[in-house]
């Protein structure tokens, strides 16, 4: 198993990394409010990011995002990558690789993922679907919809279309995220029966590496404080209590980065996968919380400013907290998969 990036992976992380620095600055973070950065997700665009998602794997992708997280970039770059670009690359006929990755590849079609709990969508015997999911991350930039049905059925929803209802909902990051309520809403499925564990997979991995990301932001920010910030004349990096507070959330976000790239890696190799990528997903979840907290209790009062750059970084990591679906959940599902691999 070896992580090390290709030549192509690294150059689309060094081009994101400049990317993202350049323009993903908390000035403009704030100007943004809850909408996305168009200027900075059309500059992702020109520079062909999304479209090398397809050549770089899933691991190039995780390194992309991690590029994203560090600066909490506002736009829908991790949405339109998971559930259009691989969906659609992974699972599509040729004729849908055709017809929409094109789009997906320039950024004037963007995918987001609708994943319900408990069989919310419904496909109806004389065709369409019906349902409502009550929280899709970025929907409201998005143009398509990869939804999974009860029965575990992937569909493609144009969001444009009629029976389509896109209803904004704030979220504790801000993703443009909405309520998605379909009635009898046209629907193109996409795959077959194993999509849906791929997709779900796919989903987790990437959304790990934003995480990773997320956390290194935040830590980095943490460190700088600390170490520059004076307490009875000298710097506050120097409290033993500082330190191992620090080096604890530099651990965990380690730890999400790495079971990030091995179920990334699992995945480009074409091997089983499900159960590192639950893996990472626990570790995003978990580990995630505590360094957000971390990073934002080490500023002090200062961390408590809800203006404060480091507090986006609270607000990212405490939604991928919930979006992963919360460690004690994922470590139940991992548990049972666990025992139906090793009943085998």
């Amino acid at each position: 198993m070896d992580f090390t990036p290709t030549e192509e992976q690294t150059a689309a992380q060094g081009l994101a990394a400049r990317i993202f620095g350049d323009l993903s600055v908390h000035e403009r973070l704030v100007a943004a409010g809850t909408g996305t950065d168009a200027e900075l997700w059309k500059e992702l665009c020109a520079a062909g990011l999304p479209g090398a998602v397809e050549e770089i794997g899933l691991l190039g992708l995780v390194l992309l995002l991690e590029e994203q997280g560090r600066t909490t970039a506002q736009v829908p770059f991790a949405s339109s990558c998971v559930y259009g670009l691989l969906a659609v690359a992974g699972h599509g006929t040729d004729e849908q690789c055709r017809r929409l990755l094109p789009q997906l590849r320039d950024g004037t079609a963007v995918a987001a993922g609708a994943f319900p709990a408990g069989g919310a969508v419904q496909v109806r015997p004389e065709g369409g679907l019906s349902g409502a999911v009550p929280l899709v991350p970025w929907l409201r930039e998005a143009t398509h919809v990869l939804v999974a049905a009860a029965d575990r059925s992937l569909w493609i929803v144009r969001t444009a279309d009629a029976g389509v209802l896109a209803e904004p909902v704030e979220t504790t990051a801000p993703w443009s995220a909405g309520r998605l309520v379909l009635d009898g809403a046209s629907a193109e499925r996409l795959g077959g029966a194993r999509a849906y564990e791929e997709m779900l997979a796919t989903a987790r991995t990437a959304f790990a590496g934003l995480q990773a990301g997320v956390c290194a932001g935040a830590v980095a920010r943490a460190v700088e404080h600390t170490g520059t910030r004076e307490q009875f004349g000298r710097p506050l990096s120097t409290n033993q209590g500082v330190l191992l507070r620090a080096a604890d959330a530099h651990m965990d976000t380690e730890a999400i980065r790495v079971t990030a790239y091995e179920a990334a890696w699992l995945h480009d190799q074409s091997l089983p996968c499900a159960a590192q990528a639950l893996t990472a997903a626990w570790w995003a979840s978990e580990a995630g919380k505590r360094v957000v907290h971390a990073a934002q209790h080490l500023h002090g009062g200062t961390g408590a400013d809800l203006d404060h750059p480091v507090h986006r970084h609270f607000l990212w990591g405490r939604q991928l907290d919930a979006y992963l679906g919360c460690g004690s959940e994922v470590l139940q599902e991992l548990g049972g998969l666990l025992v139906k691999e090793g009943s085998r």
